[in-house]
């Protein structure tokens, strides 16, 4: 079990941020997260990844109890992208320092490493096509070079779990099509781990992602296959707006149905 959450609540300065959660996420899967702003996504990232803790229910990520393992060891088998990442990044650190720097869930390099830790920075570099840029600083990456180069990072440390946090913000449209067609090539490697794609545009999600889990208001409001998931009566109340829901070229697109 990657991921067990049951009945878990967080509750902060007595608001309520999270509603008697429940979502199992199984070895070998990959899902989608969708919400929009403040339904409470980054509030469940930060408890899966061991930032704060349940007020109740119970929550046991990579089969480690919260309550019984050293949080900060799990989170080195937790790989999570995000911005709020790229933010605390050096502007001046080279890629190759900042992907050797994901083996220790660091931000900037302060420890030896090994000439075979070297070769597999580089290897992922250039895996994830970031090999014409690998001596550049990464204040000068574009928006999308900077998402490779973090990806390339949370791999290092070979994590049970990656979780992709709205990856393909900032991004232009030929910027964002790259990104995703990497991460299909790499949900589809032999030994990619288990992924959490998250995002409010359901249009980015990949046909890799079988599972959905759509929160509002900080409750689950469905989970399951994401094709049952996203129908166009679930998404229409998800909304609270008639819309409609098609698929082209794989991928699930969600329209607003305009009144005439």
């Amino acid at each position: 079990m990657i991921i067990d959450a049951r009945d878990v609540s967080w509750v902060r300065a007595d608001r309520t941020i999270l509603h008697h959660v429940d979502w199992q996420i199984q070895k070998g899967e990959y899902w989608s997260l969708v919400g929009l702003n403040g339904s409470g996504k980054t509030t469940l990232l930060k408890m899966i990844n061991g930032y704060i803790w349940p007020t109740s229910g119970s929550l046991s990520v990579l089969n480690k109890p919260f309550g019984s393992y050293d949080l900060r060891e799990l989170r080195k088998k937790i790989g999570w992208v995000s911005s709020a990442l790229s933010e605390r990044i050096r502007p001046a650190d080279d890629p190759e320092s900042i992907v050797l720097s994901g083996r220790f869930a660091s931000i900037g390099l302060y420890d030896s490493v090994s000439p075979d830790e070297c070769e597999k920075a580089q290897a992922l570099l250039n895996r994830l096509g970031c090999s014409s840029f690998a001596g550049r600083a990464f204040g000068l990456l574009s928006q999308g070079e900077k998402q490779r180069v973090l990806i390339a990072r949370a791999l290092m440390a070979d994590p049970e779990l990656l979780i992709l946090d709205e990856p393909c913000n900032g991004l232009d449209l030929f910027a964002r099509e790259q990104l995703l067609s990497l991460i299909s090539r790499l949900a589809h490697s032999a030994e990619a781990p288990s992924l959490i794609f998250v995002t409010h545009h359901v249009e980015e999600i990949l046909p890799c992602f079988e599972h959905t889990l759509l929160l509002k208001a900080g409750t689950v409001f469905k989970s399951g296959k994401t094709g049952e998931v996203m129908t166009p009566e679930v998404m229409t109340d998800f909304y609270d707006h008639r819309v409609s829901v098609q698929r082209r070229s794989g991928r699930l697109h969600v329209d607003l149905c305009v009144h005439g």
